[in-house]
């Protein structure tokens, strides 16, 4: 059988006495997209940032490409991560750097280009996600919320990374511009033969983008299977999330 890219078991992390992760298993296969869904809290972005290194988790395994970064040296897990593209939420651009900056910033931090050619490096990559190249001299304050998530895609894939993350990439665009977005990101990481992870909310989105899908409730994957059978899934807690639906196995916790 094919070794995953990404390979999880038994991840836990804890913040105090709330447990956010309590035993993640998940598997994503070379060059597919898993899409991670479940609701706020439940740890999504906990899981994302224990991958790239932003968190520490308390156990487990986190292995890509068949090692376990956690266990390997600071300079190896470097190595590993290096592989990793991330989208932000927000964009994540700096307000202080022109577009063109922003798009090659990780490979000017690297010295994986020289300052000279980076401005042409940019210019070809925002051509990718379908920017003109006027907009390599703007500042991010200068873009629409459309175009802002294209410049933190182009960023995203500068260095035509074998790992894709990508954090609740259609949050706060219009429907038509989300599917934009989501088209952008398929194409890309066809493209480049990624593996991708994301996270988000939106359903549809969702099967656009994710070849599988996996939920996360109670801070384990409570289901996994192919993203278009996510609206069509029986398994309550997934129907619930998936659907809107008010009352459920989900207990919303209301403070009073």
């Amino acid at each position: 059988m094919t070794q995953p890219k990404i390979r999880i078991r038994g991840l836990k992390k804890a913040f105090g006495d709330k447990k956010v992760l309590d035993g993640i298993d998940l598997d994503v296969m070379p060059g597919t997209g898993m899409v991670v869904i479940g609701g706020s809290g439940s740890g999504k972005s906990v899981l994302i940032k224990s991958i790239i290194g932003l968190v520490t988790p308390d156990s487990g395994v986190i292995e890509i490409d068949g090692e376990d970064v956690l266990k390997a040296s600071r300079g190896r897990a470097r190595e590993l991560r290096a592989q990793i593209g991330m989208l932000f939420q927000n964009g994540a651009l700096f307000d202080s750097l022109p577009v063109w900056e922003n798009v090659t910033f990780g490979l000017l931090a690297q010295n994986k280009i020289r300052r000279s050619a980076a401005r042409d490096k940019a210019i070809e990559v925002l051509a990718q996600v379908g920017l003109a190249d006027n907009v390599a001299g703007l500042s991010p304050s200068e873009l629409s919320g459309g175009m802002q998530k294209r410049v933190a895609l182009a960023r995203a894939i500068a260095s035509e990374p074998a790992i894709m993350f990508f954090d609740e990439p259609t949050t706060g665009l219009d429907p038509i511009m989300g599917a934009v977005i989501d088209e952008l990101i398929v194409d890309c990481v066809k493209r480049l033969g990624s593996t991708s992870i994301a996270i988000t909310h939106d359903m549809a989105s969702a099967q656009r983008i994710g070849d599988r899908a996996a939920m996360l409730y109670e801070g384990r994957v409570c289901w996994s299977g192919l993203a278009d059978e996510l609206m069509t899934s029986t398994d309550p807690v997934v129907d619930q999330f998936t659907h809107g639906r008010p009352h459920g196995p989900i207990k919303m916790a209301l403070r009073r």
